[in-house]
C-alpha cells in the first residue's frame, strides 16, 4: 500500500535526505552542506559524508543530495511493512518525485548514489540551504518555547499535583511553555520528587530546536513523518519507533546496516528513493 506522506520544497534546487540527529555538525566542517550539496545536484546526485574522500565516518554525518524542481512542491510516497517488533506498519520504502526529466544519458537506470543508515534519532528530508539553518538536538529554542514532559514509577501523583496533559512521550507534560517557565516548573517538579516520594520520575525540558519540533510533529502520525516550515521551505521529518529501531536497524552503519539510495525513472519524470529491505532473522527468513 502506498502512504502519501505529503509534500517538500526545494527553491534552491538541491534536495538533501540526511541523518537528523546530525544534520547541524555540518555547520561545523569546512564546506557546509549546501556548498557540497549543490557540487553533489551538478553531477547528478551523490551521498555525502565525512571524510570527503574516504568511507564514511560512523556515527557522523550522512546524507544524499540531488537536483530537485525548484519551483513546485515535490511529493513524497512510502511504501510500508509490518515491523518485526510490534507487527505495526513501518517505512520500507521512500520515495520523492523529484519534478525533473530523466536524463537520456543516463541510460534506464536505477543510479545508484550510495547507502544510509536508519539514523536512530531520525531523518531529515529538505532543502540544502534550510537545512545550512536546521537546529539540532542540542540547540536552542527557535522560537522561545520548550515543553516539559515527566514520567515514571510516580507520575501519576506528579500529575496529580502539577497537572499537564496527556502526550505520546511523557506520558504527561506542559507544551508550549516559555523557556524559563519550563525550566523553572522541571526544577519544581524535581524538588517535589526529592522531598516526597524520592526516586521514580524521570522529567525532561526540550527546548523548541527545529529537530524537536519535527519529531514532536510525528508523534500522531502512523508512520512517523510529518512536515515543518524551515527557513520558508517545506521539510519532511521521518522517526522511527525505538522498539523497531532496534530490531532492524541497530548498530546502523558500524554492524553494516546501510540501505541503497538510487535515482529512477519514473514515466519520464526522476525520482529519489530509499529501500529499506523487510527484516530477516538469524536462519535467513523473514519474520
Amino acid at each position: 500500500m502506498t502512504h502519501i506522506l505529503g509534500s517538500v520544497t526545494a527553491p534552491s534546487g538541491v534536495l538533501v535526505l540526511g541523518t537528523a540527529g546530525t544534520v547541524d555538525c555540518w555547520a561545523t566542517t569546512d564546506r557546509p552542506l549546501s556548498e557540497r550539496g549543490l557540487a553533489a545536484a551538478r553531477a547528478g546526485g551523490a551521498h555525502l559524508h565525512l571524510p570527503e574522500d574516504g568511507e564514511p565516518k560512523a556515527w557522523y554525518c550522512e546524507a544524499v543530495a540531488v537536483p530537485a524542481a525548484m519551483d513546485r512542491p515535490l511529493p513524497v510516497r512510502a511504501e510500508a511493512a509490518p515491523s518485526p517488533f510490534d507487527g505495526e506498519p513501518t517505512i520500507s520504502v521512500l520515495e520523492i518525485d523529484l519534478g525533473i526529466p530523466w536524463p537520456a544519458e543516463r541510460g534506464p537506470g536505477p543510479v545508484h548514489l550510495g547507502d544510509l543508515p536508519v539514523d536512530r534519532c531520525g531523518m531529515v528530508l529538505g532543502d540544502a540551504q534550510a537545512l545550512d539553518g536546521f537546529v539540532g538536538l542540542e540547540g536552542d529554542s527557535v522560537d522561545g518555547l520548550a515543553d516539559v514532559t515527566y514520567w515514571g514509577r510516580h507520575q501519576d501523583e506528579a500529575h496529580a499535583e502539577f497537572g499537564g496533559e496527556p502526550v505520546a512521550y511523557g506520558p504527561y507534560g506542559h507544551l508550549d511553555l516559555p523557556v524559563a517557565e519550563a525550566e523553572a516548573l522541571a526544577a519544581r517538579l524535581a524538588g517535589w520528587v526529592e522531598q516526597g516520594p524520592g526516586k521514580g520520575l524521570t522529567v525532561a525540558v526540550d527546548e523548541h530546536s527545529h529537530y524537536h519540533l519535527l519529531h514532536r510533529a510525528t508523534w500522531n502520525h502512523p508512520l512517523l513523518a510529518a512536515v515543518l516550515d524551515i527557513a520558508g521551505c517545506r521539510v519532511l521529518g521521518l522517526d522511527w519507533d525505538p522498539g523497531d529501531h532496534s530490531v532492524r536497524h541497530d548498530g546502523e552503519r558500524p554492524w553494516g546496516k546501510v540501505h541503497p539510495v538510487t535515482l529512477a525513472p519514473d514515466d519520464g519524470s526522476t525520482v529519489l528513493r530509499w529501500a529499506i529491505p523487510p527484516h530477516h532473522d538469524e536462519d535467513g527468513g523473514e519474520p
